[in-house]
C-alpha cells in the first residue's frame, strides 16, 4: 500500500489550490463526498432537513481525484462515496472508520450477498449503497447485426460510431475477458497478450465518455459501446430500441458503497445517513433516480414491474455470487493506464 499512499500524497500536491476552500468549512459542518453525476441530492438534503443537519456535498469525477482530496492537508470528510475497489485500498491503508452495525438497524435490508463480497466482506467500513453491471448497449434501429459479445461491438461495420468509458482500468478489463484471462491479472505477461487486441479496438473507438454515456448514444454520436448497466437502464426506460446484452465472454460487477473517513469529525451522523439511505422508502427513492441494481431487497419490493421488468437494472437469470469485481491494483494504475493511452487514435 505504500504505493497508493505515495500516489496520494502527489495527486493531493496537484489539486492543493483547488481543496484550499474546500477544506476551511467551520467544523459544524456535515461535508459528504461523492462521485460527480451519481449524487442524490435532493435525497440527502431531505435527510439534513430532516435532522437539522448543515450539510456541504462535494464531488470528484474520478478515483485519482478522489484520493487527492482524501489526503488533502486539512480534508475531513465525514462521508464518502466509492466504489468497490477504492474502498478495499483505503481500508487496507488504514484511513476508514470501522463501522458500528447496531448504529445502523437498516443493514438487514441489504441482501445477504452484498454484505460478503471480496472488497470487504462482512461490511466492516462500508454500506452497499448501489450496483451494476459492464455491459453492452446498442440502437437496435442502426446496428443490423446480432450482437453477444464484445467482438460484436468492435465489428468493423461499428467503426467510428462505438462508445467507451473513458477509464483505462474499464477498457484493459474487457479485453483481458475477451481473452479468457481474470479481469484482475493485470500483470505484464496479459497485458501484453491482450495489447493487439485493445490497438485493434480502440482504433474503431468513436467516443470516449465517462461521465454521461447516454446523452452520447441519444444524440446520434454512437450507435453501439460498453457502458454501465445503470446508464443502459436509463436508455431502455427511455426508448426500448436500446438493447442491453451482458458479454457472452463475462461482465464485471461494480458495487458503489459508503464509507467513513478516518478524519471524519461527525461519524454519528454518517453512521444515522447511512441508516437513512437504507430504508426502503429511501431505496426506492434512489432506484427511482438512478436505476442501477439495488441491494437493498426491501426497496426492491416498493419498484414498480417496469422497473424490475428493465433488464439493463435487473439481468434474467443473473446470479451475483459469481460476477467478477475490481480488486484493488495501486501497483499496476500507471502501466495499464499508460499502455490504454498509448494505443488511442490521437
Amino acid at each position: 500500500m505504500m504505493r497508493l499512499r505515495q500516489t496520494m500524497i502527489l495527486l493531493a500536491a496537484a489539486v492543493a489550490t483547488m481543496l484550499t476552500a474546500g477544506c476551511e468549512k467551520p467544523d459544524d459542518t456535515f461535508r459528504v463526498l461523492w462521485r460527480a453525476g451519481r449524487v442524490p441530492e435532493q435525497i440527502i438534503a431531505r435527510f439534513g432537513a430532516q435532522t437539522g443537519t448543515k450539510l456541504a456535498v462535494e464531488t470528484y469525477s474520478s478515483d485519482e481525484e478522489l484520493l487527492a482530496k482524501l489526503s488533502a492537508k486539512g480534508a475531513a470528510y465525514d462521508l464518502i462515496q466509492a466504489e468497490d475497489h477504492i474502498v478495499e485500498a483505503l481500508a487496507k491503508d488504514g484511513q476508514l472508520r470501522r463501522l458500528d452495525h447496531a448504529e445502523i438497524p437498516n443493514l438487514k435490508n441489504i441482501a445477504p450477498e452484498f454484505l460478503k463480497l471480496p472488497f470487504d466482506p462482512g461490511a466492516k467500513y462500508s454500506v452497499p449503497f448501489l450496483a451494476g453491471f459492464d455491459g453492452i448497449v446498442y440502437n437496435a434501429e442502426t446496428v443490423t447485426i446480432p450482437v453477444v459479445g464484445f467482438a460484436d461491438v468492435f465489428h468493423q461495420q461499428h467503426a467510428g460510431r462505438i462508445l467507451v468509458s473513458d477509464d483505462a482500468r474499464e477498457i484493459a478489463s474487457c479485453a483481458l475477458l475477451a481473452a479468457g484471462l481474470p479481469v484482475n491479472d493485470m500483470s505484464d505477461d496479459n497485458l501484453a497478450k491482450v495489447t493487439p487486441l485493445l490497438a485493434d479496438w480502440l482504433q474503431k473507438v468513436g467516443v470516449y465518455n465517462s461521465t454521461d454515456p447516454k446523452n452520447v448514444l441519444v444524440n446520434g454520436q454512437a450507435d453501439i459501446g460498453i457502458v454501465r448497466s445503470d446508464e443502459a437502464a436509463r436508455l431502455f426506460a427511455a426508448n426500448p430500441k436500446y438493447q442491453w446484452v451482458l458479454p457472452a465472454e463475462g461482465f464485471r460487477m461494480f458495487v458503489s458503497a459508503l464509507a467513513i473517513p478516518k478524519t471524519a469529525r461527525h461519524r454519528d451522523t454518517a453512521e444515522a445517513l447511512m441508516n437513512f439511505l437504507l430504508r426502503p422508502d429511501t431505496g426506492k427513492s434512489i432506484s427511482d433516480e438512478f436505476p442501477g441494481y439495488n441491494p437493498n431487497t426491501e426497496a426492491r419490493k416498493l419498484l414498480t414491474e417496469a422497473q424490475l421488468d428493465n433488464p439493463a437494472s435487473y439481468p434474467t437469470g443473473l446470479d451475483v455470487t459469481k460476477a467478477e469485481m475490481f480488486s484493488d491494483i495501486s501497483d499496476r494504475e500507471t502501466q495499464v493506464r499508460q499502455l490504454v493511452t498509448s494505443l488511442k487514435l490521437p
